[in-house]
């Protein structure tokens, strides 16, 4: 039986880089003594008032259809949220809510691009992004951004980058998998290249609330781009709420017609209960967002102080979100051999990074999504597996 060109345009090696991961959570199955570095789901709960919201919501019978945009408070809750992060007014007409930012990234995708155009993206980019461009028909261009730089974005390689068929530009700030905040002066030399060469413009802001050091800035609020911006949010990160699957993108009125029109297709509204988990996260969102904030900031400490002066390893101190960019070309291993030989060693599991694009090869991934006590021992184990390495170089 033959299947549609559609799924080939799905694989890649891009969608096939968790491998490790599930080999390192069948192994924690097992029993094994695994820690699990290599998703950016953490392991603390989500918080408890947004828990018991969804309970009494179903056991109040919140179990029906509920909006295909999703319901008008909550979206005007988003709204208002966003309001406040970017300094730009938006409503509830302006929010539709997704099944996770994924989801509204690969719907945005279907609304913004065709067969034939092509989609400027910097390098690296989260996994799935190729995917749902190229689900479009859509050819993705990557932007290669140079790690000694610490992989800001190089705004004229961005420039260069633009032909007769870019239709729009995509990119995440803060940045999964590097931690890189944009700065307002690379992101006011985007809005001029989209106004310019009238280029849509996605901005994946969903770990917009866990910035340290540098404020986030979301391209939105810049002079003439709310009306050529799509900015896809989530509640995952920020609250603890990656199974809960809720998100959201924000868009002019027509854009958001155009993806209720998907949603009726592929989902038909998100459960009604997890809305109202939403609607409790979101009046609680300063308090459980700088906790979320601090633990991050300081579970990157921890790892950085004990990494950062191993012989081998290079480590990047990230700006925002729950990852670090580790180089390990000084160990002699590539990153492939380094993350398998280091999960079969020393049962630690990180990704390698080159799959997020070339320009992050001879880097892996690590999360902070363990508890305090075990990510020390995490890098005890890394670094006694980076040793060993050195070691054995020549």
């Amino acid at each position: 039986m033959k299947y549609a060109n559609l799924v080939e345009r799905l694989q890649g090696r891009r969608t096939t880089a968790w491998e490790i991961h599930h080999a390192a959570v069948q192994a924690a199955a097992r029993g094994e003594d695994v820690i699990v570095l290599s998703v950016g789901d953490p392991d603390f709960a989500t918080p408890a008032p947004i828990v018991e919201r969804a309970v009494a919501a179903l056991r109040n019978g919140d179990t029906h259809y509920s909006a295909i945009m999703g319901r008008e408070p909550l979206r005007a809750a988003i709204a208002r949220e966003h309001s406040k992060l970017s300094g730009r007014r938006v409503g509830a007409d302006n929010v539709i809510l997704s099944a996770g930012a994924q989801n509204g990234l690969f719907a945005s995708s279907l609304c913004l691009c065709e067969a034939g155009d092509e989609v400027l993206v910097p390098e690296p980019m989260y996994l799935t992004y190729e995917a749902a461009i190229r689900a479009s028909g859509a050819t993705l261009v990557p932007v290669p951004v140079d790690p000694e730089s610490g992989f800001h974005l190089d705004c004229d390689a961005m420039e260069a980058a633009v032909t007769s068929r870019t239709r729009a530009i995509f990119f995440a700030t803060p940045c999964n998998p590097t931690g890189v905040v944009m700065p307002r002066e690379h992101l006011e030399r985007i809005a001029r290249l989209a106004k310019k060469h009238d280029l849509w413009v996605l901005s994946d802001e969903v770990y917009a609330d866990l910035t340290f050091e540098r404020e986030h800035v979301s391209i939105a609020a810049l002079d003439g781009m709310a009306e050529r911006t799509v900015t896809v949010g989530s509640l995952s990160k920020s609250h603890a709420m990656a199974g809960w699957r809720i998100g959201w993108v924000i868009a002019p009125e027509t854009m958001i017609g155009h993806l209720a029109r998907l949603a009726l297709c592929m989902l038909y509204g998100l459960p009604g209960f997890v809305q109202e988990a939403a609607l409790v996260a979101l009046d609680d969102r300063a308090r459980i967002v700088a906790e979320v904030r601090e633990t991050y900031r300081r579970r990157r400490d921890i790892v950085y102080e004990r990494l950062a002066s191993v012989p081998g390893l290079h480590c990047l101190l990230p700006e925002a979100g729950m990852f670090m960019m580790i180089d390990v070309r000084g160990t002699g291993l590539d990153t492939h051999a380094f993350t398998w030989q280091l999960f079969e060693a020393q049962k630690v599991s990180v990704l390698d990074a080159s799959a997020f694009g070339e320009t992050a090869n001879g880097y892996v991934r690590l999360g902070f999504v363990v508890d305090e006590p075990r990510l020390i021992e995490a890098c005890e184990r890394i670094a006694a597996f980076a040793q060993q390495c050195a070691m054995a170089l020549p």
